[in-house]
């Protein structure tokens, strides 16, 4: 395939990108640049390319690569290094409140809210924010996955309207 046929056929493909590159970042400014990214890694790269196979679904893939590496560099943008000696990582953003004297008082608020939810409801609930996935607390509880997922969904309801949020 010649450079213009590879050219002419990448711009054919131009409308999919864009859909498609929506339905990633939902936001339509990103979306553009995920776009012109994915264009500008694709005409690169275009001696990668196979003649004779599909250059949509080539296409797609670098777009969808590219957008999961600059979502995971966003996150490792976010994440925070604590100087101590233990070398903690904190993924807490910027604009954290945790330390903050009124986050203190939300956070006894909150703990008392959970602390009156009956014991069959509040277990699954603290243990899914502890990090437990769902089949572990399922298999701990001896529950069905289904139930787990009820009660953890409508915990957070009765937290939320407890909490007048």
């Amino acid at each position: 395939m010649t450079a213009v046929e590879f050219n002419y056929k990448l711009l054919g493909l131009q409308k999919n990108l864009k859909y498609f590159a929506y339905t990633l970042t939902s936001n339509y400014e990103d979306a553009q640049d995920l776009v012109q990214e994915t264009f500008l890694k694709a005409l690169t790269n275009r001696d990668k390319f196979t003649a004779n196979t599909n250059l949509k679904a080539w296409t797609f893939t670098i777009m969808k690569n590219t957008f999961i590496n600059n979502y995971r560099q966003n996150v490792r943008n976010n994440t925070i290094l604590d100087k101590t000696d233990d070398l903690y990582y904190l993924n807490l953003s910027k604009e954290s409140s945790i330390g903050l004297p009124d986050s203190a008082l939300s956070e006894k608020e909150i703990q008392r809210e959970i602390s009156n939810i009956d014991e069959d409801q509040r277990r699954p609930f603290e243990m899914y924010n502890q990090g437990f996935k769902y089949k572990e607390i399922a298999e701990e509880l001896n529950l069905s996955i289904g139930t787990v997922k009820s009660r953890i969904f409508f915990t957070r309801k009765k937290l939320m309207d407890a909490l007048g949020k």
